[in-house]
């Protein structure tokens, strides 16, 4: 028990050491190459309420370099590299060997929607650096496209499942199992859609990341006893990177997460929902960003009929708009998040 809790907790202080190393390097060629939105999402604003609530931010908004998740999957990969190599480098340290978290049943298909995630988003948000926010924001296309390439990777994850670790079934609370067969893979993409469209989150100072920080944690938590050190550790060494980067990013933010930090770590939270078999207990573990999804969904289609559920969507730019400062919505978010991340353990443990 003692070199599984080491194997789980040495990771995360290294990834979390390592993300607060290389941040001043980081924001050094963040700021230097001007790697901000060249475009303020005011001028396309879809109501007066939103523009009053980003007046205030338009100068931050190009001005704070939109890449931070950069430091958030560089000191994760980092770590997974480090601890892979230690036991070739010494060869008679069992210790070290132990400490290896890299397998292909846990940790392998995680890390490779993490890798693929991050380039994708770092592709959005270098277009939005290069003032094509036209592209990422009013194209139809190319939302299409990245939603496409987005099934891909979901469909690709369902496959792996359904034919590398013989999955075909979810656990309902309580009440067993419910087989889908083939059937799986689809799920598996339309689950990667929704947690995806969580991303949403990231409109606040410290929002995304102490939100983040606490639904990784939680999942540690839950593959730990399900006896998935691996993934355990992997999932405690995204929370200790996600830390990292909160550190520099609670008000005012050094930097913004950007789609290069949202995009990978939504969908590699749906990859962790289905490695531990919890993935009906997400929106309860994952509360704030199936809240915030929600929301938006809701508005856009409350508004087909002209009418409006949230004087703002997302989520919390309505608390905004009621008149919460931007830090209050932050830590009321945080409050939950944690008070649902516990309860999603909780839940996922005594369900088993």
């Amino acid at each position: 028990m003692l070199l599984n809790l080491m194997k789980i907790l040495i990771p995360a202080t290294v990834a979390f050491a390592l993300g607060i190393f290389i941040t001043p390097l980081a924001t050094h060629y963040f700021y230097k190459y001007k790697m901000w939105k060249k475009r303020i999402r005011t001028e396309t604003a879809p109501s007066t309420e939103f523009s009053k609530i980003h007046k205030a931010k338009e100068a931050s908004e190009v001005s704070t370099p939109c890449v931070g998740g950069i430091i958030i999957w560089v000191s994760i990969l980092i770590t997974v590299f480090l601890f892979y190599l230690l036991p070739f480098l010494f060869p008679n340290s069992a210790f070290l060997s132990e400490l290896n978290f890299f397998s292909r049943s846990q940790t392998l298909l995680p890390l490779g929607v993490l890798v693929l995630g991050a380039l994708l988003g770092l592709f959005d948000d270098m277009l939005e650096i290069a003032g094509h926010s036209n592209i990422t924001r009013d194209s139809s296309w190319y939302t299409k496209l990245k939603l496409g390439i987005i099934i891909i990777m979901g469909a690709t994850a369902g496959w792996w499942f359904f034919t590398k670790l013989g999955m075909d079934s979810i656990s309902i609370p309580g009440d067993g199992l419910l087989y889908l067969g083939i059937w799986f893979i689809p799920f598996v993409i339309l689950v990667m859609l929704a947690t995806f469209s969580g991303g949403v989150i990231d409109g606040i100072d410290g929002l995304s990341g102490g939100v983040l920080s606490s639904i990784f944690a939680a999942y540690s938590v839950i593959a730990y006893a399900n006896n998935q050190i691996d993934l355990a550790a992997l999932s405690l060494v995204i929370s200790g990177a996600t830390l990292a980067f909160l550190w520099f990013n609670i008000p005012p933010a050094r930097f913004y997460m950007g789609e290069t930090g949202m995009m990978p770590l939504t969908m590699v939270l749906a990859t962790f929902a289905f490695l531990t078999d919890t993935v009906l207990l997400l929106p309860i573990i994952a509360f704030p960003l199936a809240a915030t999804s929600f929301s938006s969904s809701a508005q856009i289609i409350a508004k087909k009929f002209g009418k409006k559920v949230f004087r703002v969507a997302p989520l919390h730019h309505h608390f905004e708009a009621l008149g919460w400062p931007g830090y209050k919505v932050t830590m009321r978010y945080w409050v939950l998040s944690v008070i649902f991340a516990i309860l999603g353990v909780i839940l996922a443990i005594m369900t088993k």
